[in-house]
């Protein structure tokens, strides 16, 4: 495959500043069921393609899924460069380099029947709806995906990576009378099957923490200490932050780049952020970007400095900066963008028990529910709360959203958990949805933080 890849990049290499080809062959499987009804079941194998040229500053993208018509899909992506390009090229050097990336496979789930998944499926949303007489129905499903991807430029880098994503999404919509509650709980894996076998009690969870929240009495609206569990710290390192840090957003913005000035102190000096595509086995691990960089641990902040940010070549070639392996496309026939791949806080010296024992009256948040974010400003609804009464876990709450301005947010950080985890999650921009991503952190404590309430 790469040989016939080669060959069209030869032809027309020479004619533009930059020139790749991205090739995809993809398996996938999926089961869906809403409520008792079984929604979908497919199975799919493609195989799709893009082709990227660069002149004079001016881009093309043009797909394909006909090997056959390769040679004039590239001789059109030259032309359509050529046509638009009328500054200077300015990527960032990167060494090329050969490489074979294999998945170390568990159970492969192309060895489990269609009709075994729907079976194992079935059994979870079955226990979802028979939870409680409160719960009305049921969003589950079960998908996995195995990728090969060929990549070739014009600076001399081949690469043949293979993917797997194995993911199961369980979601539950409770009511009591006129208030209506929503959870949810997912994993994933990226080398077993098995994973998604014997979960039975996290599937639950899902039931569990909508029901808490029907009992939950809305939060009065105010200013609190806030104690965030480490998904929700994750989630909002991520949004409100991680967005922020991907250099496609900075270098056009002139105000963005006076307030993310690397060197400049930003948070509290124990806090520690990173983006890290070699952590191993999170759904956004990749050990080459989608062109053909390495990847590797960023740190967004280092004891409480902004140090890096995110980059594809050209940004870090506009911006004079290292390129940091964050080009990321959701598959062949979609153009990589700057992208994050597990993106989180790294662990503090404190732990739990100590973050909530001197709190007189706070708020536990769990979870996301939803959320946006507008520039340095936030909004966050939790999925589920509880109040910290006298240093302890006390009553649920509910109806608890988080606003705030995120550099005033990262100063305001009391307390960073020793406990940090990484938690699988999807990522949306410019149309791509759900990217792979994880997201990390511990248990964070934060000072003054505005709560809307009901």
């Amino acid at each position: 495959m790469q040989e016939r890849l080669l060959a069209a990049l030869a032809s027309q290499r020479s004619a533009v500043d930059y020139l790749e080809i991205r090739l995809e062959q993809s398996e996938a499987t999926a089961v869906a069921f809403r409520g008792r009804r079984l929604e979908a079941i497919d199975r799919s194998f493609d195989l799709a393609g893009g082709i990227r040229a660069c002149h004079r500053g001016g881009w093309s993208f043009v797909t394909f899924n006909n090997l056959d018509e390769l040679q004039s899909r590239v001789a059109e992506a030259v032309s359509q460069a050529k046509l638009v390009g009328d500054e200077s090229t300015e990527l960032a050097a990167v060494e090329p380099v050969t490489a074979t990336v294999r998945v170390a496979l568990g159970r492969d789930p192309r060895g489990v029947s269609l009709a075994h998944k729907r079976e194992l499926l079935e059994h979870y949303n079955r226990l979802l709806l028979e939870a409680d007489p409160r719960i009305q129905t049921t969003a589950t499903s079960l998908s996995d995906r195995l990728r090969t991807v060929w990549f070739v430029n014009s600076t001399g880098t081949i690469l043949e990576q293979e993917r797997l994503d194995v993911t199961g999404r369980f979601g539950v919509i409770a009511r009591d009378g006129s208030t209506i509650r929503q959870g949810f709980e997912s994993v994933h894996s990226r080398t077993d099957f098995d994973a998604l076998v014997g979960i039975e009690e996290r599937v639950l969870g899902a039931a569990g923490r909508a029901l808490r929240q029907l009992e939950a009495k809305p939060i009065p609206a105010g200013t609190y200490q806030v104690v965030l569990d480490p998904y929700l710290a994750g989630v909002f390192i991520h949004e409100a932050f991680g967005h922020l840090s991907e250099a496609d957003f900075i270098y056009e913005n002139p105000r963005m780049q006076q307030l993310l000035e690397r060197g400049r102190p930003i948070a509290i000096s124990a806090l520690n952020v990173v983006d890290d595509g070699t952590v191993t086995g999170q759904p956004g691990t990749i050990a080459y970007d989608d062109e053909g960089v390495p990847t590797r641990r960023k740190y967004l902040i280092k004891d409480g400095v902004l140090t890096e940010r995110l980059h594809n070549r050209e940004t870090a070639g506009k911006l004079g900066e290292a390129p940091t392996g964050n080009a990321r496309a959701l598959g062949g026939t979609y153009p990589p963008l700057v992208r994050m791949t597990n993106t989180g806080i790294l662990a503090g010296d404190t732990s739990f028990e100590q973050m909530i024992a001197d709190i007189d009256e706070g708020v536990y948040a769990v979870r996301m529910l939803g959320g946006q974010t507008n520039g340095e400003m936030f909004t966050f609804a939790a999925a589920e709360g509880f109040m910290i009464r006298n240093g302890k876990i006390a009553e649920p709450v509910s109806d608890i959203t988080l606003t705030g301005n995120v550099f005033q947010t990262l100063t305001d950080i009391e307390a960073i958990g020793s406990d940090q985890v990484w938690l699988s999650g999807g990522c949306g921009k410019g149309g791509q949805s759900p990217l792979p991503v994880a997201v990390g952190g511990p248990h964070l404590r934060l000072r003054n933080v505005v709560i809307g309430g009901r």
